[in-house]
């Protein structure tokens, strides 16, 4: 069919048209955005960086990401923080307490943790080095695909390096995964994710330092398919429940909550 269509040279020449013309409106996308400023890096005593994939990022309406809950926890409790990262959250949330949800996050959909270890130095040095890094689900994509569990942990490792080396004082939070749904989630998937369950309270110890905390954030233990909207994302109930995690564990470490 393909070589039908190429035979009509007017057929073609309509072809031509339109790719010239998608090629002009590419090129001056891409220039415009170019010509946009970084971000201001910031200046909070408390910035954080929440970093992963898909659960991180969200998808509203169809899925949630933890990070708006968490915002509201935080914005309660009165504390001084700030979430960075070079990518933007272009959903609609309510505004709480008089003020608008912070969207910037460090989360991209279906990327594996080679990728995020390629991407992290360049995002920190857009970014700015992050006191807390939020570690989210880490390998999950990596457990989708078939990786092997070394391969992953390894690039776990090597993106820990990263942000040690990038801010020696950092604090990371990194998650021993929620599962995925029961039902549609194979043998292989579970038994890998309940290896990295347990490697990644492993890898905490190991890459603590004496000024850089690595703390393991247990989110399966009591996580359930009713917090799944899918195989993988959170509905709003599972993002309360992911919030309140992270929640707990950085209230103890957060600097100087706000007057």
């Amino acid at each position: 069919m393909i070589a039908h269509i190429f035979r009509s040279p007017m057929l073609f020449n309509h072809l031509s048209t339109f790719a010239l013309i998608l090629v002009t409106v590419l090129t001056w996308s891409c220039s415009a955005d170019d010509a946009d400023p970084p971000k201001p890096q910031s200046s909070s005593i408390n910035t954080i960086m929440p970093l992963g994939a898909s659960r991180v990022e969200g998808n509203r309406p169809e899925f949630e990401s933890f990070r708006y809950e968490l915002w509201k926890n935080l914005v309660e409790g009165g504390y001084t923080f700030d979430f960075i990262g070079t990518q933007t959250d272009g959903a609609s949330y309510p505004e709480f307490e008089g003020r608008t949800f912070d969207t910037d996050h460090e989360g991209r959909g279906g990327w594996t943790s080679s990728q995020i270890l390629e991407g992290i130095e360049s995002w920190i040095n857009a970014a700015g080095a992050p006191d807390i890094v939020l570690f989210s689900s880490p390998g999950g994509n990596d457990i989708l695909n078939g990786a092997s569990i070394e391969a992953t942990l390894a690039n776990v490792n090597a993106i820990i390096d990263v942000i040690q080396e990038a801010n020696p004082n950092v604090t990371i939070l990194i998650e021993q995964l929620a599962p995925l749904r029961s039902d549609l989630t194979t043998t292989a998937e579970t038994i890998a994710i309940a290896q990295a369950q347990q490697v990644i309270a492993a890898i905490a110890t190991t890459q603590t330092t004496t000024s850089s905390q690595v703390i393991p954030v247990d989110m399966f233990t009591g996580f359930t398919d009713d917090f799944l909207a899918d195989e993988v994302h959170y509905n709003q109930a599972g993002a309360e429940f992911i919030a309140n995690r992270y929640f707990t564990a950085l209230v103890r470490v957060l600097d100087n909550p706000s007057e």
